[in-house]
């Protein structure tokens, strides 16, 4: 990974790609499911992720793996870094919306980051913040809303309502879009997106977001584990703030959103990276999620109204 750059790497090892490969395509289809069919949320969720860095130079790395505070479920968890297999002891620092970033200072040779954590209930649910909406109105770094008023414009004509617009936003983001891991680099931002019409699941939040906040309806990215998706790896969702709350989407429907543990949360990729080095040079050598439920998946039609809790 280049020294400086956020890192994120979702369903496909594209963090570190050159160029543009082209495996075969997948196209997102979901079952029609009667509205308001939605299962409730699993009792228990189990959480799991190891990464492994060889660093190359001295480094300061920053890592959000660790699921956010949640208040009103019991979280019990565990983190362990190691270098060459001794412990290093991470600084914990506050990050937005619940979230919590983990720093340490590595110097050359091996790294591990292990966490683990299970939630039993469900937290309270996100209250909006004064600056939320002005916020994430604003165009991003991979969100570039700007770029995309023309086609919004064009797409989603004479709809207003902001529920509307969210139904309409992430139905068209799914029909129109095709999962093909190994199809966008860590460079790639919505406009690209809408223009080669693939992606991963980070590239779907990305123009989601990116099309919600050009019709003037508050949006923003949520890096999640997500127990259900396949193949398993870090996952990115939208959020909407409709009414008061914070909405999540799923446009690659890969999984059920009522199972889901948030993470991090922000304007985009820039903030919502898994993995950030600096200073010096380290590469990712290899990753490992797991995301599971007590007992069976919940169903989502994708039409009820989910939140991330």
């Amino acid at each position: 990974m280049t020294p400086g750059n956020p890192v994120t790497r979702t369903k496909s090892n594209d963090s570190g790609s050159a160029g543009r490969r082209k495996p075969a395509q997948l196209r997102i289809v979901s079952a029609p499911l009667p509205p308001d069919s939605s299962s409730p949320p699993p009792a228990r969720r189990d959480v799991y992720s190891r990464i492994e860095l060889e660093v190359q130079q001295p480094a300061r790395v920053f890592a959000q793996v660790a699921a956010a505070h949640h208040p009103g479920a019991e979280l019990t968890e565990k983190l362990i870094v190691t270098w060459d297999g001794q412990p290093l002891t991470p600084e914990e620092i506050r990050a937005p919306h619940r979230g919590r970033l983990h720093r340490f200072v590595a110097q050359p040779g091996y790294v591990v980051i292990e966490y683990s954590a299970s939630i039993t209930g469900q937290a309270s649910a996100l209250v909006a913040e004064p600056q939320d909406e002005a916020l994430y109105l604003r165009p991003s770094r991979y969100a570039e809303s700007d770029e995309l008023l023309a086609k919004a414009y064009e797409e989603f004509a004479g709809v207003k309502d902001a529920r509307a617009v969210f139904a309409a936003v992430t139905e068209w983001v799914t029909t129109n879009l095709s999962y093909v891991p190994g199809s966008s680099g860590p460079s790639d931002g919505a406009g690209n997106t809408l223009l080669h019409r693939q992606g991963v699941c980070r590239d779907y939040a990305h123009l989601t977001t990116a099309l919600l906040r050009a019709l003037d309806v508050p949006a923003r990215v949520a890096g999640v584990y997500a127990p259900g998706i396949s193949p398993m790896d870090f996952h990115a969702v939208t959020e909407a703030l409709i009414d008061g709350e914070w909405i999540v989407a799923d446009t690659t429907r890969l999984g059920p959103r009522q199972s889901m543990v948030r993470m991090v949360t922000g304007r985009d990729a820039a903030d919502t990276a898994f993995l950030s080095t600096y200073d010096g040079f380290a590469e990712l050598k290899s990753t490992r999620i797991l995301a599971t439920v007590e007992g069976a998946l919940p169903v989502d039609d994708y039409t009820s109204t989910v939140q991330l809790r």
